[in-house]
């Protein structure tokens, strides 16, 4: 297998938390979040809606499906996930026979990493999350787990990193782009804004060249009264890494609990230590591998993708 056929993989199960062949129930329709814009809204106005998620803590389901999209030929999977701010997911999944099985993936404060099987072995890839940020240019994947935390729907604004927006765009959409300092650069993070309910429904993440390295489109929102903020049932996202191939996902989830994790392991969020053998992603992006530690089978290197021109306002999609 392909090492970034792996990564592909490997990246739904860490994002949406584990699969097996079975079919899953598509979401349940919900009714209409509430409206909360009766008029042009302000800024603080929009940040003040958005950041009602900020009471969510915790997020667990059960009952999800993941499709990847850019490998068609995969069948849709079922999934689990647990998930805590800042940092923290873990998963344990089983993969269909044709993948191997027995996957373990996850993240805490410190480090995120993928365990998989590999023979009669297996290989534990991890990386620091500080480390990781100094090469996201060099990187195989492009963004901070916690970007994926954020297309999930718990995506904040801080109005003191907005340098432009709220626009309002053609299809009645609000435009914000705010500004994300990284080790290598400024970032701009583009999110389109539901122009009654207040909910992120788009989220663009452009380098400091100005290429799209992330994009995340959310639908199938619900409304949950008691943090009186949506979520979205439906999400598909795309990775472009400089490394690959983009990545494409689509998550649905059918129900979620809020503020209580669906685990009763006081270790849910550390990181495994059975693995024979392991691989430092902070050295395998930047094409060695460390000292014995073994690259996977069969590496594929791939030439840079394209530099798109960073968009105007309001003529992204």
């Amino acid at each position: 297998m392909r090492l970034l056929s792996w990564f592909g993989m490997l990246f739904i199960c860490f994002v949406s938390g584990g699969a097996t062949c079975a079919p899953r129930n598509a979401p349940m329709p919900f009714p209409p979040p509430p409206t909360v814009f009766n008029e042009a809204p302000s800024l603080d106005q929009i940040a003040s809606v958005v950041n009602r998620n900020q009471m969510i803590r915790q997020l667990s389901t059960n009952s999800a499906t993941v499709k990847l999209l850019s490998m068609p030929s995969l069948p849709r999977l079922n999934a689990t996930m647990h998930l805590e701010r800042d940092k923290n997911f873990r998963l344990r999944a089983s993969l269909p026979i044709v993948m191997g099985a027995g996957m373990d993936m996850g993240s805490n404060d410190e480090v995120f990493w993928f365990e998989v099987p590999e023979g009669i072995s297996k290989t534990l890839y991890y990386a620091r999350h500080d480390q990781y940020r100094q090469q996201l240019e060099r990187a195989i994947l492009p963004v901070d787990p916690s970007w994926i935390m954020d297309a999930l729907g718990l995506v904040q604004i801080d109005p003191s990193t907005v340098d432009a927006g709220p626009v309002r765009r053609s299809d009645g959409r609000y435009e914000v782009s705010s500004m994300v300092s990284m080790p290598n650069g400024i970032y701009h993070r583009i999110c389109f804004i539901d122009p009654s309910a207040g909910h992120v429904t788009d989220q663009y993440l452009y380098s400091p060249s100005g290429q799209l390295i992330a994009e995340s489109h959310a639908s199938k929102h619900a409304y949950y009264e008691q943090f009186q903020c949506s979520l979205p049932h439906v999400v598909e996202i795309k990775l472009t890494p400089n490394l690959g191939p983009p990545l494409e996902m689509k998550i649905e989830v059918g129900a979620y609990t809020i503020n209580q994790l669906l685990s009763g392991d006081p270790n849910v969020f550390a990181i495994p230590t059975s693995a024979s053998n392991m691989v430092d992603l902070n050295t395998l992006s930047s094409g060695a591998a460390a000292a014995g530690q073994p690259l996977p089978s069969n590496p594929v290197n791939y030439s840079a993708q394209g530099n798109p021109r960073y968009p105007l306002r309001g003529d992204l999609r």
